[in-house]
């Protein structure tokens, strides 16, 4: 008597197992950017509709730095007007950053190791090409069956 098929693909053979994915395979491609002249009252509209942080590029999308919510809210603290100044007067110059082929499990000691929330990614060339989120990676070891 022939065996019914699983239909089913098993959790530990699928390619899309946690420990084999890679930061291009969960990484928002479409990323909200700034440059140096960027005011803080626009990059604190790009935050509400988008994620918690910007980063900071060249007109070649060459990643400079990030503004974060905390340095948005540092420049308010300290009396600054968002509309008066610039991304490149608070932004966090050379931040953390990754490549695309980096594998996620290499990502989560680097979140686990520091503050970052959410890390630019970029290619060969320093371009920005994503962004990762610590929500991002819990959400692609979910969809991995890991839970």
């Amino acid at each position: 008597m022939p065996t019914k098929k699983r239909t089913k693909k098993s959790r530990t053979g699928t390619k899309k197992e946690f420990d084999l994915m890679m930061v291009k395979q969960v990484m928002q491609k479409q990323v909200q950017s700034a440059h140096l002249k960027t005011k803080g009252d626009v990059i604190a509209s790009l935050m509400i509709e988008g994620f918690g942080a910007v980063p900071v590029v060249d007109a070649k999308d060459k990643l400079l730095g990030i503004v974060s919510e905390h340095d948005l809210l540092v420049a308010m603290d300290d009396g600054h007007k968002l509309g008066a100044i610039a991304a490149g007067d608070i932004m966090t110059f050379n931040p953390y950053s990754i490549h695309p082929e980096a594998m996620l499990p290499t990502l989560v000691h680097v979140f686990r190791a520091s503050d970052l929330v959410r890390v630019p990614v970029v290619d060969a060339k320093d371009k920005l090409v994503g962004i990762i989120a610590r929500r991002d990676v819990l959400r692609a070891y979910l969809a991995a069956g890991r839970a």
